[in-house]
């Protein structure tokens, strides 16, 4: 069962012009949310990559990030939005393809030198991850790697990542916007 026929598209939707791609359809099915995690923690059981917590940005990447961090024996630091978080935070403002937004992390949770996996659901323009990127980086950790579920590479995030040193990892892709 491929992971992408799991996926449902949205026209239109947060706004005209934009076709959302939902994982909630392809998290309920218990065989496509397996094979999610199970791919995932393939490419990362292995060791290439070497990483020592993952990084869950809200809300999606807790979804997968924390089931990633159990099956390979990680701890787990969330990214969250703003105002989610209970003690001292760094804080980074990005765009997003409908606007712009804010997501935080702990200042305490990371420690320097800290080899880290950042996973999210989906990759569009790069915005989230790349500002995920600087939150880590702001706490002297390294992102070794970005998983995601879903690349949109023509909405330019893939692009954008890669022009800033990162590499990422997806399990499949949709063409357009």
């Amino acid at each position: 069962m491929p992971i992408k026929s799991l996926i449902r598209s949205i026209p239109d939707y947060p706004k005209k012009g934009i076709m959302f791609r939902d994982i909630t359809t392809l998290i309920k099915d218990p065989v496509g949310f397996r094979l999610v995690i199970d791919s995932l923690t393939q490419r990362y059981i292995n060791g290439k990559i070497d990483y020592d917590v993952i990084v869950g940005i809200e809300a999606r990447g807790f979804i997968m990030g924390g089931a990633l961090s159990y099956t390979l024996g990680k701890g787990f630091a969330p990214i969250r939005k703003s105002g989610k978080l209970p003690a001292e935070v760094f804080s980074q403002e990005y765009a997003l393809e409908y606007g712009t937004d804010r997501i935080e992390i702990h200042k305490d949770a990371l420690k320097p030198g800290a080899k880290v996996l950042i996973v999210d659901d989906l990759l569009a323009t790069g915005g989230t991850a790349l500002a995920a990127a600087t939150l880590v980086e702001k706490l002297g950790a390294r992102v070794m790697e970005m998983a995601f579920i879903v690349n949109l590479p023509d909405v330019g995030g893939e692009k954008k990542l890669a022009d800033n040193g990162y590499n990422i990892y997806s399990l499949t892709e949709f063409a357009g916007a």
